[in-house]
């Protein structure tokens, strides 16, 4: 249904006058000019550009890397670190695509130098460098341009925390469950931070990327204590950390939140309602009632979602 129409029917079931349907239109803002396309065209080709001018100088090393030394290596990786966050700070319109390329030479420079001398350093000790380092560029840029890779890096660096100190191994069972639930907390506090963050409502696209990929992280980690010889108390970790959180996102109203953990809250019921039918040898009547609970859950979750969703906008 189009904004025209919601306006249409609202005021025929409030009976406003003509007066106070004026007001309510005008506040709706469904007569207001279009916005300046412009402007996002102008970040999409500032993005291009950064994406480009950093790919292109990635195959330009990667082309005439036998005849740089290593000290024309890093020369050339902390030249284009230095030259890109001096155009960040000084041309405000291309702050965020100089940005980018600054915090995607930062990681370059640090894995560089971590293959040149060897330092013993586990992977995720990589990514936290990279992200703290990253995080005033990121923070200065103001940007999802920046934002986004930042989170990525974040929660690819607590990913492999859990995996490192969980033996260097996907282990699922009770001694490495002080290690996924301490992973669990991180991404919530990534996910929090993000949010919480300058302009985060106008750029939601970090926080986005950083919901989708604690999702993953924590309903994959909850499917393999599920896969488990037994049953491990991951699978049960994990079920409770997204019913939290979508209870959280449920009271704030994020709708995209809610969307993506109860994607992952129905799968984690529906596998787990499937792990028990496999135990018990069901027959088809096991399978029908998989296929059953599955449609009851996802039908249950999306008219909650809209409902949910349109208690907001009459609330607005």
């Amino acid at each position: 249904m189009s904004l025209h129409e919601q306006l249409y029917q609202w005021t025929a079931r409030q009976g406003l006058d003509a007066s106070s349907a004026r007001r309510l239109r005008a506040m709706s803002g469904v007569d207001d000019p279009p916005r300046d396309p412009w402007t996002p065209l102008r970040r999409g080709a500032g993005a291009l550009a950064a994406g480009l001018i950093g790919f292109g100088l990635i195959l330009w090393v990667a082309a005439n890397w036998d005849d740089f030394g290593r000290i024309m290596r890093f020369g050339l990786l902390q030249a284009v670190l230095a030259v890109s966050l001096i155009a960040a700070a000084m041309l405000r319109p291309w702050r965020a695509p100089a940005a980018l390329v600054a915090f995607l030479t930062l990681g370059g420079l640090l894995a560089f130098f971590g293959q040149t001398y060897q330092t013993g350093a586990d992977p995720w000790q990589l990514f936290a460098l990279w992200a703290a380092l990253g995080l005033p560029v990121a923070w200065a840029a103001r940007s999802d341009l920046a934002w986004t890779p930042w989170a990525l890096v974040v929660a690819t660096g607590i990913g492999l925390w859990m995996e490192t100190f969980g033996g260097h191994s996907w282990r699922f069972d009770v001694s490495t469950v002080p290690v996924h639930a301490i992973g669990f907390v991180a991404y919530g506090l990534l996910c929090v931070g993000l949010a919480l963050r300058p302009a985060a409502a106008t750029q939601p696209w970090a926080w986005r990327l950083a919901v989708l990929a604690s999702v993953i992280a924590i309903s994959g980690t909850a499917l393999g204590g599920l896969f488990s010889r037994d049953v491990a108390p991951q699978y049960y970790l994990g079920l409770g950390v997204m019913g939290l959180g979508l209870v959280l996102a449920w009271r704030r109203g994020e709708v995209y939140a809610m969307s993506a953990l109860a994607l992952a809250v129905d799968t984690l019921l529906v596998v787990g309602l499937a792990r028990v039918v496999i135990d018990a040898k069901g027959d088809i009547g096991g399978v029908f009632l998989i296929a059953l609970v599955a449609c009851g859950l996802l039908a249950a979750s999306v008219s909650l979602i809209m409902r949910r969703m349109r208690a907001l906008e009459v609330r607005t």
